[in-house]
């Protein structure tokens, strides 16, 4: 396509911390073609490890500074969030500054990636461009359902809605079936084998001594940790030596952090923080563990299957798909008890691991990267060629 022929594309989204769909986002920035497509991304925080992590011919803007650039003086600081608040509460719901802020530019594609960005897309002063969301979490999930009216209240609004797994599409229309659907297309996450092998080669500390388990994810109450830290107790009260070390931060640092140390577990349950590259923990690791009470399409698994390590998960969203259990993985229910026994497994079953390991070597076959994209792709030139 000629310069002037581009098709202007508007991505809407919270922030830039180390997360899953952060990773998605920047994957298809990066994969998109920027002969087709001008992209813009719009931030409402300009905050995160991720924030500076876009390709240089990606448009990015935000509404407000990010924690980053704040004040490190307490009282200061505290000023500066209530005045960050005020500005980005003003920008979200007066389409004047926000369209200042994107320099006036009407958008032939606007697109949510995460239900967090639904209403910044669906309520657009641009009402003559086409709206893409992105769903990727399960509609039951207890802790989603004071959000469920706002997501439900949206999802008509789109011009075409994505789902990153078969699962969180079927699970939408068994739970709501009555609701007015946009078209649909399930795509499931696209996977950067060869960056993830290189970025595992990268130099780190010395893991601790004896089979190590790692585990990367937001330190959130649904990913199971509090239940991984139990189950991680009773195997050392027995003798099962072994470490576990979380490589994320989030909300429930503080709590993991008492728990920890009420378990007496401080030298062998290791909350790293964390890291820009997670990779070469996850290589050096003996296996990946997965304990989470809810995902859709993870793409951590499959990060971990490309670095052939055998994995514990449960077996929520389209885990069951990705991993076949007993054959390149072990997939257990959401209970500390199941977690226990899996690792126990693990630590005294060489056979299925050497198994594993092996079922693993060829497992980079099942990933199609193009394919996602120009399927993603395809999605935008359609929605273009409508509004024409």
């Amino acid at each position: 396509m000629k310069e002037n022929k581009k098709i202007k594309v508007l991505f809407r989204h919270r922030s830039m911390e180390m997360g899953g769909v952060e990773k998605v986002i920047l994957s298809m920035l990066n994969h998109l073609n920027p002969e087709k497509f001008d992209i813009t991304i719009c931030l409402n925080l300009n905050q995160g490890e991720l924030r500076d992590e876009f390709p240089k011919h990606i448009k990015k803007v935000y509404l407000v500074e990010g924690k980053e650039s704040l004040s490190q003086n307490p009282l200061i600081h505290k000023l500066q969030l209530i005045r960050r608040r005020l500005k980005l509460s003003r920008a979200l719901k007066d389409h004047q500054v926000s369209d200042r802020i994107l320099g006036n530019r009407k958008f032939d594609i606007e697109i949510a990636p995460t239900y967090a960005a639904f209403s910044s897309v669906t309520n657009s002063s641009n009402t003559g461009s086409k709206k893409i969301g992105w769903f990727h979490s399960e509609i039951n999930l207890p802790a989603l359902q004071p959000l469920v009216p706002d997501i439900l209240e949206n999802f008509p609004k789109f011009d075409h809605m994505i789902y990153c797994s078969q699962k969180i599409k079927d699970m939408m229309h068994r739970y709501y079936p009555d609701l007015k659907y946009p078209v649909e297309s399930v795509v499931i996450n696209a996977i950067p084998i060869e960056e993830i092998k290189k970025k595992a080669q990268e130099k780190i500390e010395e893991l601790p001594p004896g089979p190590v388990f790692v585990s990367v994810g937001r330190l959130h109450h649904r990913k199971g940790y509090h239940k991984l830290i139990d189950a991680h107790k009773k195997l050392i009260n027995e003798g099962f030596h072994h470490s576990i070390i979380i490589l994320g931060n989030g909300e429930e640092m503080k709590n993991l952090t008492e728990q920890i140390q009420t378990s007496q577990v401080q030298k062998t349950f290791i909350l790293a923080g964390n890291k820009m590259n997670p990779y070469p923990y996850m290589k050096n690791a003996d296996y990946f563990i997965l304990p989470s009470e809810s995902e859709a399409w993870p793409l951590v698994i499959a990060e971990a299957l490309i670095l052939q390590k055998p994995i514990i998960a449960t077996d929520t969203g389209d885990v069951g798909m990705m991993i076949k259990d007993r054959e390149t993985g072990y997939l257990i229910n959401y209970e500390t008890n199941e977690m226990y026994n899996a690792m126990k497994t693990f630590l005294t079953n060489p056979e299925l691991i050497a198994k594993i390991r092996k079922n693993l070597e060829t497992i980079e076959d099942q990933f199609d990267n193009q394919k996602i994209f120009n399927e993603v792709e395809q999605i935008i030139e359609n929605l273009y060629k409508d509004k024409q």
